[in-house]
C-alpha cells in the first residue's frame, strides 16, 4: 500500500514485530479515525504469559525498518477478534489511545528550542502534553507534516532538513539540530559611476543623440 507518497509493506511490519520476543502474531494496517488523517496502526497479541512494551517494539522497529514504514501507534491486544470465516477482523480492532506513542516516562522540555519545538508538535499532531523522549513519528507524525514543521520553524526563525527529521525524531535530538535562519543577505551596493568626467564632457552632441537612438 502508499501512504503520504512512500511504499509500506505491512507484511515486512507484521514480520518485524512478530520477530520481537514475547509476540505471537502482529497486524500491521492503515487508520483513519481522524478524517483526512490516515495513520500506520500495528497491533500485536503476545505470547501467553508474556509481556510486551509498545516503546520497546518501537525501538525494535527502528532498528530494522525505514523511518517512514514504522507505525504511528502499536496496540497490545489480547486476542484478535474475528470474523465468522475465523479471519482477523480488521475492522474490530480498537482504535489507539489518545496518548499511544508518548514516551514510558515524561520528561519535560528544557530549553529555549526544546519548548519551542514542543509547542509546534503540540499543534501538528493535537496532542495534549510533549515531552523531550517522544517519538514524532510514533506520535502520528508523517512527511507532510514534516513539511509543516518545516515551515513553522522557519517563521520562528529556525530550520531544519527534511532528512534530519527522519535521523534525529526525538524531540531532545531534532530540537539540538534547530539552525537559527541567518540574517538577510545585504542589499548589494551599486558602484559610482567611475566613468571621468573630462571624457562624459568630450562626448559632442552627435554622438549623445546616436546613444538616444
Amino acid at each position: 500500500m502508499k501512504l503520504r507518497g512512500f511504499r509500506i509493506e505491512l507484511g515486512e511490519i507484521e514480520a518485524a514485530l512478530a520477530a520481537c520476543n514475547g509476540v505471537r502474531d502482529a497486524v500491521a494496517l492503515a487508520r483513519e479515525d481522524t478524517p483526512g488523517d490516515k495513520r500506520l496502526v500495528a497491533y500485536v497479541v503476545p505470547e501467553q504469559g508474556a509481556s510486551v512494551d509498545a516503546g520497546a517494539l518501537r525501538a525494535a522497529l527502528a532498528r530494522r525498518l525505514a523511518d517512514y514504514m514504522l507505525p504511528a501507534a502499536i496496540v497490545v491486544v489480547e486476542a484478535w477478534p474475528l470474523t465468522a470465516n475465523g479471519k482477523v477482523d480488521r475492522k474490530a480492532l480498537p482504535a489507539p489511545d489518545a496518548g499511544q506513542g508518548s514516551a514510558d516516562v515524561y520528561e519535560a522540555p528544557a530549553g529555549e528550542t526544546e519548548i519551542l519545538l514542543a509547542e509546534l508538535w503540540k499543534d501538528l499532531l493535537n496532542a495534549e502534553r510533549i515531552g523531550r523522549n517522544d517519538h514524532f513519528f510514533s506520535l502520528g507524525g508523517h512527511s507532510l507534516l514534516a513539511i509543516g514543521l518545516i515551515e513553522r520553524l522557519r517563521q520562528r526563525g529556525y530550520s531544519i532538513e527534511p532528512g534530519t527529521i527522519f535521523t534525529y525524531p526525538l524531540l531532545s535530538a531534532m530540537a539540538a539540530q534547530l539552525v537559527p535562519v541567518a540574517e538577510a543577505a545585504p542589499v548589494p551596493v551599486v558602484p559610482e559611476n567611475l566613468i571621468p568626467d573630462a571624457f562624459a564632457a568630450s562626448a559632442d552632441a552627435s554622438q549623445i543623440e546616436e546613444l538616444k537612438l
